[in-house]
């Protein structure tokens, strides 16, 4: 399926069981003959990996994850000449890694004890130690610190020794304590079997309610609290992801191995999540601390070029920021994050010129992105600040919410927007034309398109999936499984066989590349666009008044 001119071909991105069920089910759905030259790449989401949270960007290690997928249907892939893109969890691992898990079993003496940030560690010197047994940083030095959650992010974690030992964690947590019954404190209390049985029911109904051990009523069992306590707390089990320290020698070792698994997986382009995340110090920036991110980024590069990987830093930011620009300018590739909203924008005003705007600067800079229209996560709204007046990005917001799509406030700060969560296609209203229109001047901007595969197949906004889901679950509305039984039907809507025409023309058609040449023409609500390359030239001219477009190929 690759084109031998050129490696910016199209790119499938799906879960491995978005299609079917398994990744060898999206495999025979690529293996169709609908499906031949469509695809140069296919991006699978982490739960391709041994994970645990997250839908996968809490990963326990990177084998393969046996209920998805399996090596054969990886190389099945490499068979299709389908290469990969893949993640890599820079910031952070998951607790039931078998790094933390080391750690809580043998304390100070793990061989891991510094894979991970002992906050009170990182903390010595620059703050007070609380009651609690973790370090209050001094407010001159993590004011310019961004924190995505309430509160510091720490983990307390008991040691084997019975030592509470805070540990970074940026990101998810959960704390399980056991529910006891009376034999199980009989076992492991002194008491009598009543006794027992009454306070087990008591602790248990507590716990059950959301309390913590120490906020447990313990009135009539008073001589028994202490040790309850204790026997709850080290008992307790951890879900969650533990920010990796960089300083470790043992990390950069991890670092290595990771890029090295992924290659041999078939990885051509390895996408860095949460990488701004992982250089720390004390009075400095916790998320793109400068030059430190650049400095690890670097290192990290070097791991990969040994590998034969291109690096994809993921990091979102306003347009009036620059960092895609910092990130270009450096040698690797950078997401658009930045087309959704301005093809969103640029479809509803009947005017491409900011569109057209954009694209000529990719061009004119070589900046070398992997672009989309829709993703796993939602449509990118905050970074469009400096390309768009907030009132143009206030009336996309109106636009999308009011065909459906969910707002998402960024880290549960109020009216302070990152992006809405919807279908592409309900975001432009179900309109076939409108999806149409907007896949072909995606595949003529510049860079390497990436393709949902809900897009693909003009998936709608599943608000029952965002109902089951209940707090926190409004990106399921972008995540419907698509079933072996409705594939063959979606396969013949007009909407879906135009998608795969034009995709194919963007795969195989010569004049296509990063070095090709690219021109355009924007005069109100026409736009022309063109690709010259290898003595071919591909032209796509589109109308906005009408929906319509045409591709000539020369």
């Amino acid at each position: 399926m690759n084109n031998k001119y050129t490696d910016n071909g199209p790119m499938l991105n799906a879960y491995p069981d978005s299609i079917g069920g398994t990744l060898g089910d999206i495999v025979s759905f690529l293996e169709k003959p609908e499906l031949k030259d469509v695809f140069q790449s296919f991006y699978i989401l982490p739960s391709i990996f041994n994970t645990d949270l997250d839908r996968g960007f809490s990963v326990i290690d990177y084998n393969i994850n046996e209920e998805l997928g399996s090596k054969e249907d990886i190389e099945r892939i490499k068979k299709l000449g389908v290469d990969l893109k893949l993640d890599f969890i820079l910031n952070h691992a998951s607790v039931l890694s078998p790094q933390f898990q080391d750690l809580l079993k043998n304390g100070e003496k793990s061989k891991y004890a510094d894979f991970f940030i002992n906050w009170n560690k990182f903390w010595d010197g620059c703050g007070d130690m609380t009651k609690d047994g973790y370090v209050q940083p001094r407010e001159d030095l993590i004011k310019d610190m961004f924190f995505r959650k309430p509160g510091l992010p720490i983990l307390m974690v008991r040691m084997p020794d019975g030592r509470d030992v805070p540990y970074w964690n940026t990101f998810y947590q959960e704390v399980k304590y056991p529910r006891f019954d009376a034999i199980d404190l009989l076992s492991k209390m002194n008491m009598q079997y009543l006794t027992a049985q009454k306070l087990s029911e008591r602790i248990n109904t507590e716990l059950d309610n959301g309390k913590k051990p120490s906020e447990i009523d313990f009135t009539g069992f008073e001589k028994y609290r202490d040790d309850a306590i204790d026997l709850l707390e080290s008992n307790r089990k951890y879900l969650g992801q533990m920010d990796l320290n960089i300083k470790s020698d043992l990390v950069w070792e991890h670092y290595e191995n990771t890029l090295k698994t992924l290659s041999e997986y078939g990885a051509k382009i390895v996408r860095l999540d949460a990488f701004a995340y992982a250089p720390k110090e004390p009075g400095k920036k916790n998320f793109l601390n400068e030059p430190d991110t650049w400095d690890v980024l670097a290192k990290v590069r070097k791991l990969a070029d040994k590998y034969g990987v291109r690096l994809l830093p993921e990091i979102h930011a306003s347009y009036g920021e620059k960092t895609y620009k910092k990130v270009a300018d450096m040698g690797y590739m950078t997401y658009d994050f930045f087309l959704p909203g301005l093809l969103i924008d640029a479809i509803e005003k009947k005017d491409a010129t900011t569109l057209m705007n954009w694209a000529n600067e990719l061009y004119t800079d070589k900046i070398r992105t992997v672009n989309m229209l829709g993703c796993h996560d939602g449509i990118p709204l905050l970074d469009l600040k400096g390309i768009l007046s907030d009132e143009e990005i206030q009336n996309l917001i109106d636009t999308v919410v009011g065909r459906g799509g969910l707002v998402k406030d960024l880290h549960g700060k109020k009216n302070m927007y990152y992006q809405v969560n919807a279908t592409y296609y309900s975001a432009l209203g179900e309109d076939d034309k409108k999806m149409l229109m907007a896949r072909a001047i995606q595949m003529f901007m510049p860079g390497k398109p990436q393709v949902w595969y809900l897009d693909l197949f003009a998936g709608k906004n599943d608000m029952e999936a965002v109902k089951r889901s209940g707090a926190g679950g409004h990106k399921e509305i972008n995540r419907t499984n698509i079933m072996p039984s409705e594939i063959a039907q979606k396969l013949e809507q007009p909407v879906v066989k135009g998608q795969l025409e034009l995709l194919k023309l963007r795969n195989t058609f010569p004049a296509f590349g990063f070095d090709s040449k690219f021109d355009y023409k924007c005069n109100g609500s026409t736009l022309e666009m063109s690709w010259t390359g290898n003595g071919h030239t591909a032209k796509l001219k589109a109308d906005f008044e009408t929906m319509e477009y045409e591709v000539v190929t020369e």
